[in-house]
């Protein structure tokens, strides 16, 4: 990790469910980061954690059924893609991810999929692929 990362709070320092609502950062203008005025695009990185593990890409579906609980050990993050995803976590702080929100999961985490939901998410996680899933 480089000097001016060692200062910064990575989103997966502690256990737990976190939500991302879409447009919740600003987002930094590339044209003035490369120094190109007439470049058009924005860009913003959100450190999660600094273990290098393996990474997986995933997609997810969830349609209106049973709640269904799952244990986290590794970084999982989920984008919505279509619909919602509600989770909650085991004090039963509930979360609602809607299309272009984020959700992070951090190693060490139960995470309760609530049966009222209706989406798919794009997911991402530090850990090899599951088999079962392939």
């Amino acid at each position: 990790m480089t000097q001016q990362l060692k200062d910064v709070k990575l989103l997966c320092e502690k256990p737990g469910i976190q939500l991302i609502k879409a447009g919740t950062y600003q987002l930094h203008e590339l044209s003035e980061l490369r120094g190109t005025p007439e470049l058009k695009g924005q860009i913003l990185d959100l450190p999660l954690t600094d273990v290098k593990e393996e990474l997986t890409l995933g997609y997810f579906a969830l349609q209106p059924s049973v709640d269904y609980s799952a244990e986290f050990d590794f970084t999982e993050v989920k984008i919505v893609t279509r619909g919602k995803m509600i989770v909650r976590d085991v004090e039963g702080n509930k979360y609602v991810g809607e299309v272009g929100d984020v959700l992070i999961f951090s190693p060490k985490t139960t995470v309760i999929f609530d049966g009222e939901s209706d989406g798919e998410a794009v997911y991402f996680k530090n850990v090899a692929a599951n088999s079962s899933y392939l």
